[in-house]
């Protein structure tokens, strides 16, 4: 608080951080290896009202261009029959809203804490839980017309002891249906450094 004080018109920051599709802070393109750092950035990641999500660094705020969604999360080991994720800023995930499958594959989870990606290395995990509406685990054929916007089958993922309808979306639709602005650039008028 004591810096908001001293410096109340700190210009945000735009362009320079990004979060890729395995859950990496990049800057300027480059990987943030330092797990301290990549860790304070988690803790201070959020988003405002116009869906623009930003890391708090102080009085400042630098924006953050993602490369598809604002989480991305990995699957935990079992816990007895229930599935469990994390994002990739250490936020557990306990509560499965909904379910979605792009044209190229990609698992979208919506949770309690938001929309995001499944990281790919976890997807052989995510696959056995989705079946078809008679129950049975899906095969490449219903896979593939899942990927291709249609959900005859009436698929669903199993969540523990409970099924989430699976839809079909088309990734350039992602960020306006969950209200995110994946390049978030400065409002005419606002300062940016």
């Amino acid at each position: 608080m004591q810096a908001m004080d001293r410096w109340p018109k700190v210009p945000a920051v735009f362009g320079w951080l990004e979060l890729d599709c395995r859950g990496q802070w990049l800057i300027k393109g480059e990987r943030i290896g330092n797990a301290a750092v990549t860790a304070f950035i988690g803790r201070n990641y959020a988003s405002e009202a116009q869906g623009r999500w930003f890391f708090q660094n102080g009085p400042q705020r630098v924006f953050v261009r993602l490369h598809y969604t604002p989480f991305v999360y990995r699957m935990l080991p079992l816990d007895g029959d229930e599935p469990s994720l994390e994002t990739h800023t250490g936020t557990r995930a306990t509560r499965l809203h909904e379910a979605l499958v792009d044209e190229t594959g990609n698992v979208l989870l919506r949770t309690e804490v938001g929309v995001g990606m499944v990281i790919d290395r976890d997807l052989t995990m995510v696959l056995p839980l989705l079946h078809d509406g008679r129950g049975t685990a899906l095969d490449e054929d219903a896979l593939g017309t899942l990927m291709a916007g249609s959900n005859a089958s009436g698929t669903v993922l199993r969540w523990g002891r409970n099924g989430v309808p699976v839809q079909p979306v088309r990734s350039r639709d992602v960020a306006r249906r969950f209200a995110f602005d994946p390049d978030p650039r400065p409002a005419p008028g606002e300062p940016d450094c």
